[in-house]
Order: structure tokens, then C-alpha cells, then sequence
């Protein structure tokens, strides 16, 4: 019997989707599942919907909660992080607020960029409490499965600093295998793939139809004037000749071609500034009624199919050594030769009873090393930043973000950086740095 904790158990819709796949298990339907949350009110919430679950399905699981997160992990065979720290109000929304100040527009800003990098330093102390957690009173052997972003910042923080067993996990590969299937007409039992690079800038480097090459499709789409979907994507795969994981939305502020180009090429390119920001509101909005559908209202709970996410599958296939596939954001440790030791990389990964095996994948395409090395430098600092406390790391990151770069000059970056460090701060989200040297990068001589 295997005891699965969720810490960020409020994250509610989420919770449930991934306590119904595990249970929908046979194998796995009598787990010990603990929910842990620092939100009282959420977290009761989620306990009488997975209480919900277990009789929908018929289980022998067992529901516990608690607001103690060393209580939680004690035990515990897998740890799964759906944290967001700092939340929509204030967090979010400083990320977008004090950037905007400054004309830097951004789309979803949780992964890279301005954004990326401040959700980064406030989020990696927290996991870092997690995994230390996981180290001293977690069961042996315990697998940290992290859904949290940005993800190749936290996960690269964890190997770094503790390195307890860890895998990343986004649903970005399973969705846009999907997305293109959908895009050319192609029945998806029949398409095969192979992914790799880093979450959210990882790529089909084959996508195949029933064993032949189905790139020809894709490549068609751009000259069909009927077509006008997903197009900063498809623009990346007409420079680069691949198609990269993770959306438009994404895209167009992980790299400089696009926001800062001015009004025609964000609308020319569809993309919607301050995306994030619209949909976190607009799910604010709707929390009663998504309340009263998580706890079944008058009638029964649904519970729905499994869904695509890896989680379920991984703690599945540990305890039934049944080998399974995934996708996994792991330590670059010579699987891609070409991107630097030690990173955090997406690549297929085989998992069984003997854990994580991830697949050595040699050295990416030139061009798609590049433009991942262009993020990964990003990723470092940030986490060098958080780790160390060196506050001219976060200036440093802030620089080497392509989109930021491309918009600001140093001084704006700088100024923009100490606004948003003591907006964190005034707000507890961040700790003291070490201070730098008046008009200088470095903290000392």
C-alpha cells in the first residue's frame, strides 16, 4: 500500500484529476493518499472531493489532510508538487504589473522571462523545503514528481541542491502530439515521436504517421492560406524545421522575434498579451460554481477517464514493474551532448520497478541547441541566484532572457529588477540578498 502525498492540494481541479487516475489503478486503488495545502479553506475542500472519488469508484484508498507539510511527506512513497507560490494576488500579478511599468509585455511569464525568473527565486526555497522533507522523513527511496513552474528552474534546483530522486512533469509533448495529429487529419493511435530539448522548448525530432515521415504534412499547413492556427509555432518550424513542444503563447516570449516588434507583429502573429493574467481571473471567477461541481453539488461526483497526465502512470508502473514511456524533465547527465551537464532536459524515459531510466539521446540538431542554450542560461542564474543568495545572479538572469534583452537596456533591466525585489519582499515572497556594489554587478571585489 503505497502512501502518495500532494502538497498544493488546493490546486483543486488538478488534485482531482490526479488522485482519479491513480485510483482508477486496480493496483493502486487502496493507496494511503495525504493532501497537504497551507490554505485551510481549499484544503477541506479537497479532502470531501476525494473522499467523493473514493466512494464514486468503489476504492479502498484512504484520505488523510493536514497544513503540516513535514507530517504529509513522513511515510511517503511519492511526493506530487502543485505548488504556486506567492499565487495569483500578489505573486502574478507583480510579475505582470511592475514590467508592464517599464514596456515589457509579456503572455503567460510562469516558465522564463522577467516573470519566469521571479517565480523562480520565490518558488525554488519552497521546494527546496519539500525535497530536504522527502530526505529526512520520506520512505526510502521516496520519487519527488514536481508539476510546478517554472519547471526546468525547480527541478534543476533540486539536483543541484539536495538531489533526491526527481522527475518533472508537463503535459506539453502527450498535448501537442495530439494538437498536430489534429492539425493534419491524422488518426493519433497511428502517430509515433521522438521529443527531446528542455520543457517547453523541446522538440519533434520525429513525428511519423503509421511509420513514415508525417513532417510534409506540417510543412503544407504553411502554405494553406485557410490555416492560422498556432502560428508562432509554425513560424519556428519554417526557420528551425522542427515543431517545439510548448505553445505560441509561450513561445512568443521565450525568444526576441516577436513582442518586442511592436503592434503589427503581435497582431499579425495573434499573440495575447497578458494571457495569463485573464485566465487566472477568469477561473477566480467561476471558483463557486467549480466548487460545487468538484464536491458534486446535489448529485454525484463525475469522475472522467483516465487523463494523459504521467504521474499516475509512473507510480503505476514502480509498483507493477510494468515499463511504461514518459516524458521527463531529469539531469542532463550525457543525454544531450550538446546542451550543458547538469541542465534540466525533457527526454523519453523508461519507468519500472527499477525507477527512472531516461534515454541517452546524443546531440540534438545545431540550431535547436542554440536556441535551448539561450533559455538554459536564463534557468542557471536563476537558480545560481536562488541558491547562493547573490543578488547580481538575478540582474544576470534577467539580462540573458532573450525577450527582456531585446526590449530593455541595462539600466532598465537593473531598475526593474530592484522594483521587483522589494515588491517580493514587502510582500514576504522573497529573502534578504547579499547587496552589490553601488553601480556594479558584483557584490565583491
Amino acid at each position: 500500500m503505497a502512501k502518495i502525498t500532494l502538497i498544493g492540494a488546493g490546486s483543486v481541479v488538478f488534485a482531482k484529476n490526479l488522485i482519479s487516475d491513480i485510483l482508477q489503478f486496480p493496483e493502486l486503488s487502496d493507496s494511503k493518499i495525504c493532501l497537504m495545502d497551507i490554505d485551510s479553506d481549499r484544503l477541506k475542500v479537497a479532502k470531501v472531493m476525494t473522499e467523493k472519488v473514493i466512494a464514486k469508484l468503489g476504492v479502498k484508498a484512504k484520505v488523510s489532510a493536514t497544513l503540516n507539510r513535514k507530517t504529509a511527506i513522513k511515510g511517503a512513497n511519492y511526493v506530487i508538487c502543485t505548488i504556486q507560490v506567492g499565487g495569483y494576488k500578489p505573486g502574478t500579478l507583480i510579475d505582470f504589473e511592475i514590467p508592464k511599468r517599464y514596456g515589457l509585455k509579456q503572455t503567460i511569464a510562469d516558465t522564463l522571462g522577467v516573470g519566469g525568473v521571479f517565480r523562480g527565486l520565490r518558488t525554488i526555497p519552497e521546494i527546496i523545503k519539500i525535497v530536504r522533507d522527502i530526505e529526512s522523513v520520506g520512505a526510502s527511496n521516496c520519487l519527488f514528481l514536481n508539476y510546478t513552474n517554472p519547471m526546468a528552474m525547480n527541478c534543476m534546483a533540486v539536483d543541484w541542491a539536495v538531489g533526491v530522486p526527481t522527475v518533472g512533469l508537463c503535459h506539453s509533448v502527450q498535448g501537442t502530439s495530439k494538437q498536430l495529429a489534429d492539425y493534419v487529419g491524422l488518426k493519433y493511435e497511428d502517430v509515433t515521436y521522438k521529443v527531446a530539448g528542455i520543457n517547453h522548448m523541446a522538440f519533434f525530432l520525429e513525428y511519423k504517421y503509421r511509420g513514415k515521415d508525417a513532417y510534409p504534412r506540417l510543412f503544407r499547413l504553411l502554405k494553406d492560406p485557410k490555416f492560422k492556427k498556432d502560428k508562432v509555432r509554425f513560424e519556428m518550424m519554417r526557420r528551425l524545421g522542427y515543431f517545439v513542444t510548448e505553445s505560441s503563447e509561450h513561445q512568443s516570449e521565450y525568444t526576441p522575434y516577436f513582442i518586442h516588434h511592436g503592434q503589427k507583429v503581435i497582431k499579425d502573429f495573434d499573440i495575447p498579451i497578458d494571457e495569463y493574467i485573464r485566465r487566472c481571473e477568469s477561473i477566480i471567477k467561476s471558483w463557486k460554481k467549480t466548487e460545487k461541481d468538484l464536491l458534486g453539488g446535489r448529485g454525484e461526483i463525475t469522475v472522467n477517464p483516465q487523463t494523459h497526465e504521467y504521474g499516475s502512470y509512473i507510480i503505476h508502473s514502480r509498483e507493477t514493474n510494468t515499463a511504461r514511456v514518459v516524458y521527463g524533465n531529469v539531469p542532463n547527465k550525457g543525454l544531450i551532448k550538446n546542451l550543458p551537464e547538469n541542465c534540466c532536459v525533457e527526454v523519453p524515459t523508461l519507468v519500472d520497478a527499477q525507477g527512472l531510466q531516461p534515454t541517452a539521446i546524443g546531440s540534438l540538431p545545431p540550431q535547436l541547441a542554440a536556441i535551448c542554450w539561450s533559455n538554459i542560461a536564463v534557468q542557471e542564474l536563476t537558480v545560481e541566484a536562488a541558491l547562493s543568495g547573490k543578488r547580481e545572479h538575478i540582474y544576470h538572469a534577467v539580462m540573458a532572457d532573450p525577450h527582456t534583452a531585446a526590449t530593455l537596456p541595462l539600466d532598465k533591466i537593473w531598475a526593474m529588477c530592484d522594483d521587483l525585489i522589494a515588491a517580493h519582499q514587502k510582500k514576504g515572497l522573497l529573502p534578504r540578498y547579499k547587496s552589490v556594489i553601488k553601480e556594479t554587478g558584483r557584490s565583491t571585489f
